[in-house]
């Protein structure tokens, strides 16, 4: 009988010896695991954080140059844009345009100029033009602007500006 029980209790030992091993296998494995996923989801994470990056790059804090917004198929920003042609005013006054009908990154960017000059979203309207501390809404502002900023006098005929 005691016999039975020392070859019960040294069979009870080897199989809790097995056991821990397998488990103690299993737990390298699912902890292995564990560590790929976490490392995976990083990669993933930082390749798409790097991607948002690139498609919007980030905004402007407001003291950058001048930028005219314009829309494709506004008719007062065609109206402006002949002005400005018939003037040579681009080969005068240093200035980007960036088109908002139809391009999402440049209507944040116009979004964020209207917050800086606390101007309602709602009333805002193109031709929409960033001095580079404020903002000026149609042709007349938008023209004024630059013409003082070239410093013509429009009653100087050697100056004439294209009305």
């Amino acid at each position: 009988m005691l016999l039975l029980k020392k070859k019960y209790v040294l069979i009870n030992i080897i199989y809790i010896t097995k056991i821990n091993k397998m488990n103690f296998k299993n737990k390298k494995i699912i902890t292995g695991g564990i560590i790929i996923l976490i490392v995976i989801i990083a990669i993933i994470f930082f390749i798409l954080q790097n991607q948002n990056e690139i498609n919007n790059p980030p905004l402007n804090n407001g003291t950058e140059g001048m930028i005219l917004f314009y829309g494709d198929t506004c008719p007062h920003c065609d109206d402006l844009e002949e002005w400005i042609q018939n003037n040579n005013i681009e080969e005068k006054v240093e200035f980007i345009k960036l088109e908002v009908y139809n391009n999402e990154n440049n209507q944040k960017i116009l979004i964020e100029k209207v917050k800086i000059c606390d101007i309602s979203i709602n009333s805002v309207g193109v031709p929409f033009f960033w001095t580079g501390s404020e903002c000026l809404i149609g042709n007349d502002l938008i023209q004024n602007f630059l013409q003082e900023k070239m410093n013509l006098d429009i009653n100087n005929t050697t100056n004439e500006i294209v009305q």
